[in-house]
This record gives C-alpha cells, structure tokens and sequence, in this order.
C-alpha cells in the first residue's frame, strides 16, 4: 500500500465526516426555527450523531478482524453519501433526524479503521507521521467546520450542509484502488453482542431524554440480557470483553473520559444558541467566534506529543481539566455579558480539550495489556461518545423545560451541570494517580 498517497486522501475523508458534527452545531439554532421544534427536539440533531457515530466506529473496527478494509469502507462510505444525498431534501424533522442517524451508520467507517490500517500496513518508521496526519484531519476539521458550516448555513441553509458530506462519494474509488486487497483470517463476530450494545445506548438515551419510567425499565431489561450473553460466552470473543473493567484504575479513567464528552459536546450545543439568542448573531458570524479556539487547538496538536513525553499523561490530565474548569465557571458567572466571552473562553477550552482528552487515550493504551488494547479503546471511545450524546440532550431538555426563565438565567443553570463534571473528572483523577503512585513506586522497589 503506498500510504503517502492513502493516507493523505484518508485524512480528507476523516475531515468530511468530523467537519459533518461541528457545522451542524452552528446551524441547531437556525434548524430549530425553521422546522418549528424545540430545543430538545433540536439537540437530538447533535446527540443522535454522536452515538450513532461512536457505536458505528467501534462496530467497524471489530469488524475488520474478520471483513476486508476495503470492503467495510464501501459499505460506510456509500451509506454516509447516500443519507446526506437524502438529508439535502429533507424539510421535516423526522425525515431529517433519519438522514443523520444513517449517516452516523456510515460515518464510523473513517475513525474506526484509520488506525487499523496504519497499524497494518505501514511501517513503524513512519506510522507516527501517518497517525499525526489523521489527528490533524480531526483538529482541522473542528477548526473549520463551525466557519464552513455558518457560511453555507446563512448563504444556501441548512439542506446545504448535506452537500458537503456527498464529498465522501469522491474519494470511494480513489480509496477502493489503493487499499490493499485481503484475504481475513477466518473469525466469528459477536453480532448478538453488538446488537445488544447499540440497544442498551439508545434505550437509556431516550429514558433520561424522555424522562420515560418505561424507557428506563426497558433499558434495564436489555442490559441484563446483555450480561447474560456474555456470562454464556464466558466473556470469550464477545463484543464487550469484561475483562477490560478488571484493569487496575482503567474504570476511574472511563469515567474521566464520560465526563469530558459531557463537557465538551454540551458546551458546542450551548455556544452557538448563547450567540443566536443572547446576541443575535448569524450563523457565519457565530462560526467565525467559535473557529478561533478550534484552529488553536489544530494549531498546537503538533505540539502535544512532545508535551506529553515531557511532563507525563497524568500530569496533563490534570492540567488540563483545571483549565476546562475555570472555562465553565467563566461561562456559568458571564455567559450573558458578552460575546467576546464566549470567543476567548473557547479560546482556552479547545486547546485544553484536546490535550486532555490525547493524554487521557494515550494513558488508558498504556495500562492496557496488548490483547486488550483494541476492545479497551473501543469501549472508552464509546463511553465517551455516549457521554457526549447523553450531555446534549439534557442540556436540550434543561433549557426546554426553563422556557419560561430569562435566557441569560436558564443558560447560566445550565453551564452549572457542565461545571460540575470537570469537578468529578479531577476527584476523580486525583483517586486514579494515588493508586498510580503506590503501583510506581512498588515497581521502583521490586
């Protein structure tokens, strides 16, 4: 595989589809007036791509132990093209919210087998540049996506966002040239397993969303099925391994990772209803507050490695959730003051996220033991894209149920919740890094 031409137009790809979350945040509040919904309603938007998007990016990658690359890519990639060919002529919302939960079907193709192909087919003198790129790709597309986004917003609507997603179709068969055929080894997927795990996430989704006591029943119900199938199998090749959650300190560290897709999809939900409602902004100039915080944080990605190797995992983690931190405070005593708040706060929060959340996955890959590397990241990327989904319905639901408060009180009420998670995330860090020490310093001993 000639990865120094792949890799790049995989990276384009990777773009296309993370670029597709940011620029609808811009346009929730545009898409909430026009179709007449509220902004519960309207947060599912977001949410509903979220999840789809971090249980199609687990699905993919288990997949690909026993389905071709090529062949699961032309799968994704068809699927994320045709729903955004379908989402350009959707003028309600139900035809709407089916659009983008099958493109999150199609979306996880991208994130999910990007590091599987360079794990396999590129050689390790190179594989950090080809898994930087991909980084990149991601922080660009942050960067841009709230620009992008509030310029075709404003200029051609929303159904115009659809368009740049069809992009994907473009590079499928530069894609389905250069990757290298394969011949899998034989294997077995635990289908049941899978199945079961997306329903487990969208019921209990909709019973916090919903506020449905027969949701929650529900929710629980399927999620004892789903231990009794992987008590059957034994925990053997099932699609959640719970030998993961046995690894020492790995569970205070999902729960880190849970609290900061709270905070950060929360806050992208929020930011742009803050400047269309407190301040009257339009979507492009809402894109061009938010994008200044989004390019730093692409901007400094390079940088982060080598800040890592410097001070330590642990040590940034802490760093950065202090940062993000004082940002939701800033917002929670001020988001009603002005703009510019909005635009600087994120100017500390987009670099700071990102940092945390790479020292986060790279501390969480290096307590894991080799075999359980794949379902451990896996599950943490899940649980943090569940988080993430989890944040902006509440936070929808919060603001629907305070429509009768002043904005400027309901928002502020509602970066309180944010406030609270970067709290439990360092409580509980600092209980991680004790265990931590006490395991470094026997090792120094022995």
């Amino acid at each position: 595989m000639n990865d120094r031409i792949v890799m790049p137009v995989w990276m384009l790809g990777l773009f296309v589809v993370v670029m597709n979350t940011t620029m609808f945040n811009v346009s929730v509040p545009s898409i909430i007036n026009d179709l007449g919904i509220t902004s519960d309603l309207g947060s599912w938007i977001v949410s509903s791509y979220s999840i789809g998007y971090a249980l199609s990016t687990v699905i993919y990658s288990r997949l690909s132990d026993i389905a071709p690359i090529r062949k699961l890519v032309a799968v994704g990639l068809l699927i994320l093209g045709l729903s955004s060919v379908l989402g350009i002529f959707a003028h309600n919302f139900a035809l709407l919210l089916t659009a983008r939960i099958l493109q999150s079907a199609g979306a996880g193709t991208m994130a999910g087998l990007g590091l599987v192909l360079a794990s396999r087919y590129i050689p390790v003198e190179r594989r950090g540049r080809a898994i930087s790129m991909i980084a990149a790709g991601s922080a660009m597309a942050f960067g841009l996506g709230p620009i992008v986004g509030g310029v075709i917003s404003e200029y051609f609507g929303w159904n115009g966002l659809f368009v740049v997603t069809c992009l994907v179709l473009a590079i499928l068969p530069v894609l389905l040239k250069l990757l290298p055929k394969e011949n899998p080894q034989p294997g077995s997927f635990d289908y049941w397993g899978a199945a079961w795990t997306v329903i487990n996430a969208t019921t209990l989704l909709i019973a916090v969303t919903q506020q449905s006591a027969i949701w929650l029943l529900a929710s629980i119900v399927t999620i004892a099925l789903h231990v009794i199938h992987i008590r059957k199998a034994k925990g053997s090749g099932t699609f959640v391994n719970p030998e993961v959650f046995r690894q020492p300190g790995y569970i205070r560290l999902l729960v880190v990772g849970f609290c900061l897709l709270i905070i950060n999809l929360g806050n992208l939900f929020l930011m742009p209803l803050v400047l269309a409602n407190l301040f009257d902004k339009s979507e492009m100039i809402i894109g061009f507050l938010i994008a200044p915080g989004a390019i730093l944080s692409a901007v400094l990605t390079p940088f982060v490695g080598r800040w890592l190797d410097r001070y330590g995992n642990v040590r940034f983690l802490f760093i950065g959730t202090a940062i993000l931190t004082v940002v939701m405070a800033l917002f929670m005593t001020a988001v009603g003051s002005s703009p510019f708040v909005i635009m600087c706060g994120y100017l500390l929060f987009s670099p700071a996220f990102s940092a945390t959340l790479a020292s986060l996955n790279n501390q969480t890959s290096s307590i894991l033991p080799r075999h359980l590397i794949g379902s451990g990241m896996g599950m943490m990327q899940l649980i943090q894209f569940f988080g993430g989904s989890l944040s902006v319905a509440i936070c929808g639901l919060l603001l629907h149920k305070m429509s009768g408060s002043s904005l400027v009180h309901a928002y502020s009420h509602v970066y309180e919740l944010l406030f609270l998670c970067p709290v439990i995330a360092i409580a509980m860090l600092g209980w991680y890094y004790s265990s931590y020490r006490k395991k470094v310093q026997a090792q120094k001993l022995v």
